[in-house]
């Protein structure tokens, strides 16, 4: 049996019906109060290309951006400061931020101690 996608009570077909300001209401405080001060000039742009070609992949640097219903099936590139991070957005993303999707931390991984290192962290156990 496959699960209904819901999201505070409401399908996801309630959602996609949804004006931005009763979208809004079903949010979060954080998100909630983002949204009723309004989109800034880049999240507009963004907006913008993608209401006119939601099938081409967008690439922004907008990782405060709020997912909103419309957004969900798009492709968006997010800038991690470094590259751009592939993100299809999925109807399990709305409500989230552009930026959580898109890692910009890597693992490190270390080797030797270094130069200056004290004698106890130099000693490796003999195999």
């Amino acid at each position: 049996m496959v699960k209904k996608f819901t999201y505070r009570g409401k399908e996801w077909e309630e959602i996609e019906g949804m004006s931005l300001q009763e979208f809004r209401d079903i949010l979060p405080a954080r998100s909630r109060r983002a949204l009723k001060r309004g989109f800034t000039e880049n999240q507009k742009k963004l907006l913008l290309k993608i209401n006119k070609n939601p099938k081409k992949f967008h690439r922004t640097m907008c990782r405060q951006m709020i997912i909103i219903p419309e957004l969900v099936g798009v492709k968006i590139g997010v800038h991690n400061g470094k590259e751009y991070t592939i993100v299809e957005i999925k109807p399990e993303m709305i409500g989230h931020r552009l930026g959580e999707f898109a890692i910009t931390r890597k693992k490190t991984e270390h080797s030797a101690p270094g130069f200056g290192a004290t004698k106890s962290s130099k000693y490796v156990p003999l195999k």
